[in-house]
């Protein structure tokens, strides 16, 4: 068993060699055996696919169903975003070769950001090459010195480190609570009128969704805008898979709809989608825009035929929707506890991080890859397996994935019964 945790190892106190710490992590990981990196650096031998082949860090090879991978709608091999991808690769290469803003996009970029505005029913968008960059560049470009943040406390690393980078005051309320988001409100003096709540549309380690009509409601009362990241929404949630806004009904009043194009839509990148003024903004003032080179044409062309399906609601939403809600039941029947998902991601609790790693490790062995979650993506005390369902995910795989991770549930303890 492990006697200490990662973040052991952060930089802070100035009174070592910045390298001094690599040598404490490296005997750390060598002479306590630390089992939580038994997920970390494993290879995918193949296409994200249900069932995967996968090479764990033993170098062993073993076929697996996978619930652990972000492409929800298993839209990285569907065959008309294949065919569009590889067109485009012939036509324009592999990579960009410019930032966005010289001459690194071409007409498959510009036809994507309508298509997603036209999806997301707002006057413009922007890509950016990474999902992480979005959220950093969005919220430092809008946010500075006497603006304030107010987060989620579930939100996502990468706004957390937009809010840094801003250098704006940032307030955070607890996961979900509206009434600690009205006690921050309530307590802004008025001369600080720059406001920005900001939240996950989905919460990537919970699964469940922003009350987002109550947040708009909320800001508007204040005086604040409201910016959502729908990464694991975008294609998903909402009557026709607009994601988290659309949900709740609160489309037209969201200021800044932000997606990654890596969970759902299976490539890469993120974007904002908005008004024209924001965009035009984000274009000058976004330095992981204005700096970074653009996505590869390829990447672009795949996405527009994901947008494609989106539209006609034809990217198997549906599917993926009624899998969860098997896969949940059947949890819940076998006695564990799970999250309120109302997503792709089915969370299955733990509470101890020797058991978390023991159980993902085990699961593994046994044919099921999943992805183990704890501190500082949640409380130790909250540590979780995380499941991320693929639509494409057969009956017969369904079924033995239940099968193997029930069976090793009881062997760990984690529930009770007879087989």
């Amino acid at each position: 068993m492990s006697t200490g945790h990662f973040e052991d190892f952060l930089p802070g106190g100035g009174g070592h060699d910045i390298f001094e710490k690599l040598q404490r992590l490296d005997h750390f990981l060598k002479a306590e055996g630390h089992s939580g990196t038994g997920g970390l650096g494993t290879l995918n031998l193949a296409a994200a696919n249900p069932s995967s082949r996968l090479q764990g860090r033993d170098g062993q090879i073993r076929p697996v169903i996978m619930l652990g991978s972000n492409s929800y709608l298993n839209l990285t091999t569907h065959p008309k975003v294949v065919a569009a991808a590889r067109q485009a690769l012939d036509k324009y290469g592999y990579g960009a070769g410019a930032v966005s803003l010289y001459a690194g996009i071409t007409e498959l970029h510009r036809e994507l950001e309508t298509a997603i505005a036209r999806f997301c029913r707002t006057e413009a968008a922007l890509l950016f090459p990474s999902g992480y960059g979005c959220n950093v560049g969005v919220v430092s470009a809008l946010c500075g010195p006497g603006d304030v943040i107010i987060n989620d406390a579930a939100n996502h690393a990468s706004i957390m480190d937009g809010g840094l980078l801003s250098r704006a005051d940032m307030k955070v309320y607890p996961h979900n609570n509206m009434a600690g988001l009205e006690r921050v409100l309530k307590r802004l003096p008025d001369t600080q009128a720059g406001r920005l709540i900001v939240t996950d549309g989905v919460f990537s380690m919970h699964g469940d969704l922003a009350p987002l009509d109550r947040i708009v409601a909320l800001a508007k009362r204040y005086g604040a805008r409201v910016m959502v990241d729908d990464a694991h929404g975008i294609g998903i949630v909402g009557p026709t898979g607009r994601g988290t806004a659309e949900a709740f009904g609160v489309m037209p009043d969201i200021d800044i709809h932000v997606a990654m194009l890596s969970k759902a839509p299976g490539g890469l990148g993120g974007f904002v989608a908005g008004s024209r003024e924001l965009v035009q903004y984000l274009q000058l003032y976004a330095r992981t825009y204005f700096f970074s080179t653009a996505l590869p044409a390829p990447v672009c062309a795949g996405l527009l035929e994901v947008f494609k399906l989106f539209e006609a609601d034809q990217a198997g939403r549906r599917q993926l929707l009624a899998r969860v809600a098997e896969l949940k039941a059947r949890l819940t029947a076998a006695g564990f506890r799970i999250g309120d998902s109302a997503s792709g991601i089915v969370p299955l609790l733990v509470g101890d991080e020797d058991l978390l790693y023991a159980f993902q490790r085990r699961l593994f062995e046994n044919g099921v890859y999943a992805n183990t979650v704890t501190y500082p993506a949640v409380r130790r005390r909250e540590c979780r397996i995380r499941f991320c369902v693929m639509g494409t995910l057969t009956p017969e795989e369904l079924d033995r994935a239940v099968a193997i991770i029930t069976a090793t549930g009881r062997e760990l303890g984690l529930i009770g019964g007879a087989p």
